[in-house]
């Protein structure tokens, strides 16, 4: 995936920004960052999160990936967000990127 230095920079900016008790998604940080789809974050995400709050990043469903579930949504418990069914609840944990 042909990504810029500049474009991981960013994402990596983004994602520290999120703060902890609140969530963003894949697309959230891709419309953020100019790029033109959430695949990309996920790819930088994949390749260079592990300094990173990593786990506040989730699909636009609210549902973690499922290889990252139970291991995100502890982590993401642990800081009070919301969860239901397996779930994270948007509307109460949604940050905004603005």
């Amino acid at each position: 995936m042909a990504t810029t230095e500049a474009e991981v920079e960013r994402v990596r900016e983004l994602v520290a920004t999120v703060p902890a008790g609140r969530v963003v998604t894949y697309g959230d940080i891709a419309a953020a960052a100019g790029l033109s789809t959430p695949r990309t974050v996920g790819w930088i995400m994949r390749t260079d999160a592990a300094d990173l709050p990593w786990h506040r990043v989730i699909g636009a469903g609210g549902k973690p990936a499922a290889h990252l579930a139970e291991r995100q949504l502890r982590l993401l418990a642990a800081e009070g967000v919301p969860i239901r069914d397996g779930r994270v609840d948007l509307r109460a944990a949604r940050f905004p990127l603005s």
